[in-house]
């Protein structure tokens, strides 16, 4: 990224912010986009939200949020999604194809795709920065469609879920799961509020089949475990980024309390891995495998998924301060048919809550 564009994206985003009522007035818009703390940046003409039919979405995180929304306006997944996950997904979206991913360093989208698609709006969530608000603005000036970024941190789901419902025409839906993510927050902040930091235990989030990947200080992908008031070993250490590889030396010298994985494999060989053994979870056998499907209850993608996540991790790690085993389970169904449209069984329920990933 050139300097000149971080600067650009910087002086113009601010300017935008409070361009966007008068070009939804332009357009007619009943809905106009408004400034809010929830949107990044908004390029391009933003379509009246009666007219958005057709919605690409940027990144999984994004594909993951318009499938809660209005799964009928997803064009087609920007990520691999299998068909163990799909069957829990609504069915407007269980037969889309994988279109390619436009944010991040893993683009696969070109602006002549774009183009080609025609596309009413695209969407994208996430942790911004001037190099993600540049990017994003290069877009909308090479194909002239609209593109909008928001914010995309586990407390901004309630706003996330109303401003996009809203811009997509199903406004009470998105209030409805607003209502849902804030009850969850509210909870994780009682818990919060009820446990000292010297008492949450010691988290390491073993990503990968060899469990050596993890979320340092700052990653998106650890708000899950900050919400459910627990110390994540990596950032302790003063380690901040986002996805990094560690050594085994390195985790025994953190030595956590409890191991979190959302690999199966990874999770059947630890307890018996003898390298593993010295560290007090393992010996106590403290590693949990979090649910995947439809989509990660930690993160993968980081998006409204992670919302049942903290309800099951808060269940876990603060037994009698949450959710028992039964208001847990009945939490699980609510937010499946609530979110993804699909009731669950109870050998579905007992599969996801099992550790069957």
């Amino acid at each position: 990224m050139k300097r000149r564009d971080v600067l650009r994206a910087l002086a113009c985003a601010p300017f935008l912010s409070h361009a966007w009522p008068a070009l939804g007035a332009e357009a007619g818009a009943a809905h106009a986009v408004k400034p809010s703390g929830i949107v990044a940046a908004a390029f391009g003409q933003l379509p009246n939200p009666a007219e958005v039919r057709r919605v690409f979405a940027g990144g999984p995180p994004a594909s993951t949020l318009i499938t809660v929304l209005a799964p009928e306006k997803l064009m087609g997944w920007p990520w691999s999604v299998s068909a163990e996950a799909r069957a829990l997904l609504p069915p407007a979206v269980r037969d889309l194809p994988q279109v390619g991913r436009l944010a991040g360093r893993g683009s696969t989208m070109s602006n002549e795709t774009l183009l080609q698609l025609k596309p009413d709006l695209i969407l994208d969530i996430g942790t911004v920065d001037a190099t993600y608000i540049s990017a994003m603005q290069r877009v909308a000036e090479q194909t002239g469609l609209p593109c909008l970024l928001l914010h995309g941190g586990l407390a901004d789901h309630p706003a996330q879920l109303r401003e996009v419902g809203r811009m997509l025409g199903v406004a009470a839906r998105g209030e409805a799961l607003a209502r849902w993510a804030e009850t969850t927050i509210a909870l994780a902040e009682r818990v919060r509020a009820a446990v000292p930091p010297e008492k949450r235990p010691r988290i390491y989030y073993a990503r990968g089949p060899a469990g050596l990947d993890t979320g340092l200080g700052g990653s998106i992908n650890m708000e899950t475990i900050d919400f459910a008031s627990a110390r994540n070993v990596a950032a302790e250490a003063g380690q901040r980024g986002g996805i990094a590889k560690v050594s085994l030396e390195q985790v025994l010298a953190w030595d956590p309390d409890v191991i979190l994985t959302q690999d199966a494999g990874f999770a059947r060989r630890v307890l018996d891995d003898p390298l593993w053994q010295p560290l007090a979870a393992v010996r106590n056998r403290r590693v949990h495998l979090a649910p995947t499907r439809p989509f990660g209850w930690l993160d993968v993608p980081p998006s409204v998924n992670r919302l049942i996540g903290v309800r099951w991790l808060l269940a876990l790690l603060h037994p009698g301060r949450a959710d028992d085993a039964a208001s847990l389970r009945a939490a699980t169904v609510d937010f499946y048919r609530l979110f993804y449209g699909v009731e669950l069984d109870a050998a579905a329920i007992d599969a996801l809550l099992g550790g069957a990933a």
